[in-house]
């Protein structure tokens, strides 16, 4: 009964002298004090339900999370933002009367469909980086998010895209000789 009485202390304690530095490097990171403040308050209930194994390393255990935490906010604003703005173009331009034709949207998804197929077929890594990147994350963040050594993201990313381009290219010839075969068939050979 004791020691269930000591870890609301030892948590009160570990807030309070933690949570004004985490709030400001989360503040550091999305920009939006109000925003920093909620996430600082999950770190901190992740730390209440979760504790890491060694206390002694609150601060780093803080800093990863609140890294992640940080992370996942400035993903999910960016990705709300990104289709918001998709979507006011696409209505714009619909109600000025230059809604795509039926062939160009059916060119559209199947050009889309066969970058999905392809970055299927790519290593974890190498998909991770490549849309991180598209996303317009910073070497520095894409090689966190990986844990890897920032200097390398380049290298990654070239290969990654080298990967990329050449998987691309085979999907196309395989949709080239299907259509080839198709139109043989169809002449009669």
């Amino acid at each position: 009964m004791e020691e269930g009485a000591q870890v609301p202390e030892l948590f009160q304690r570990l807030f309070r002298e933690h949570y004004p530095e985490v709030a400001r490097k989360l503040y550091a990171l999305i920009g939006d004090y109000a925003a920093a403040e909620d996430l600082a308050q999950e770190v901190f209930l992740r730390l209440y339900r979760s504790p890491p194994d060694r206390l002694e390393a609150v601060g780093a255990w803080l800093h990863r999370v609140l890294i992640r935490v940080g992370y996942d906010y400035l993903r999910q604003r960016s990705s709300g933002k990104a289709l918001l703005e998709k979507e006011t173009a696409r209505v714009a331009a619909w109600s000025e009367g230059a809604a795509p034709s039926g062939e160009t949207e059916v060119i559209r998804e199947w050009e889309k469909d066969v970058v999905r197929r392809v970055l299927q077929k790519l290593s974890d890594r190498d998909r991770t980086a490549l849309l991180l990147r598209e996303e317009g994350y910073s070497y520095e963040e894409i090689a966190l998010r990986l844990d890897v050594n920032p200097k390398i993201v380049g290298t990654l990313l070239a290969r990654a895209e080298e990967r990329l381009k050449k998987k691309y290219g085979q999907e196309e010839e395989r949709r080239d000789d299907g259509r080839s075969e198709a139109d043989r068939r169809g002449a009669g050979f």
